[in-house]
C-alpha cells in the first residue's frame, strides 16, 4: 500500500528522465527550425535588395539613355570627343560617356540643361560621374550606382541593325539605336537589360 501511495504521488527517474529527453528533442528541434526561418528571411532580404538595385540601377540608365542628345563635347585639355562613347565595360575603362538633356535646375542655376555623365565599373563598382559644365569641366564625384559586380558586358546596336562590341561610328555626331548590358553580379548571376538611346529615334 505504501508503494502505490509513493507512485501516485510523483514521477520515478526514470520517467523524469524520458520526459526531459522529448523535452529536449522538441527544444532542438524548435531551434532548428527557428535558426533555418531566420536564415531564409536574411537570405531573402539579401536577394531582394540585390534585386532593388538593379531596378533603380536599370532606371538611371533608362533615363540617361532615353534622354541621350547628339551633342559633341570638349575634355579638360580642349579636345572634341564623340556625342556617345561606348566601351566593352572592361574595369577601369570608360563604359558609357554621353550627353543627356533634361538636367533639373530647380535653384536657377546659370548652366545648361544639358548634362554630360560617364559610367565606369572601379574594382566591384559601377559608378556614374558626371559634369557640372559640358566642355572642359572637371568631373563631379563618382557615385557608385551598384556594388558587387563581378563582370560587366556592353554592346551597341547601329542603324542597320547589326550589333557592335563597341561603338566607334563614323559620325562623330551618331548615337546607336539601343545598348545591351549585362551585369554579373556576386551570388546573383548574370543580368541582362535592354535600353533605348534617344527614345530610339
Amino acid at each position: 500500500m505504501n508503494s502505490a501511495s509513493s507512485r501516485e504521488q510523483g514521477f520515478t527517474l526514470v520517467e523524469l528522465l524520458v520526459a526531459l529527453l522529448i523535452f529536449g528533442m522538441i527544444a532542438a528541434a524548435g531551434v532548428a527550425l527557428l535558426s533555418f526561418s531566420v536564415r531564409a528571411q536574411d537570405m531573402a532580404d539579401a536577394r531582394l535588395d540585390d534585386v532593388a538595385a538593379m531596378r533603380r540601377v536599370g532606371a538611371l540608365l533608362t533615363g540617361d539613355l532615353a534622354q541621350a542628345a547628339a551633342r559633341v563635347v570638349r575634355n579638360e585639355a580642349g579636345a572634341v570627343k564623340p556625342a556617345f562613347v561606348g566601351g566593352t565595360g572592361a574595369e577601369g575603362d570608360i563604359a558609357l560617356a554621353l550627353v543627356r538633356r533634361g538636367w533639373d535646375n530647380p535653384d536657377g542655376a546659370g548652366r545648361p540643361s544639358l548634362q554630360k555623365v560617364e559610367y565606369r565599373l572601379t574594382g566591384v563598382r559601377l559608378e556614374r560621374i558626371a559634369y557640372r559644365n559640358l566642355d572642359g569641366a572637371a568631373p563631379m564625384e563618382p557615385v557608385t550606382v551598384l556594388e558587387g559586380v563581378e563582370a560587366l558586358r556592353l554592346r551597341y546596336r547601329d542603324s542597320e541593325g547589326e550589333w557592335r562590341e563597341r561603338w566607334d561610328p563614323t559620325q562623330i555626331t551618331d548615337l546607336p539605336r539601343a545598348v545591351e548590358m549585362i551585369v554579373d553580379v556576386r551570388d546573383g548571376g548574370p543580368v541582362r537589360q535592354l535600353f533605348l538611346v534617344g527614345a530610339g529615334l
